[in-house]
């Protein structure tokens, strides 16, 4: 079995890169995962507290030698 970590991209990122990541990481389309983001602003709960831990908690990918 196969793990694939996720990674926040350097090329491609909007704002910190976490829905670009989890984008990446599980093949889905950028855009989708953030317009999911951004509707689930709307609903009560810890979305922008989530996103900023995501933000401070996935690495950066790391640089191409």
């Amino acid at each position: 079995m196969s793990t694939q970590t996720i990674f926040r991209p350097r090329q491609g990122r909007m704002i910190g890169g976490v829905c670009a990541g989890i984008a990446r990481r599980f093949g889905w389309n950028p855009t989708t995962v953030r317009v999911v983001a951004v509707a689930s602003i709307l609903i009560p709960g810890p979305q922008v507290l989530a996103y900023l831990i995501c933000w401070a908690v996935i690495p950066n990918e790391p640089q191409a030698a």
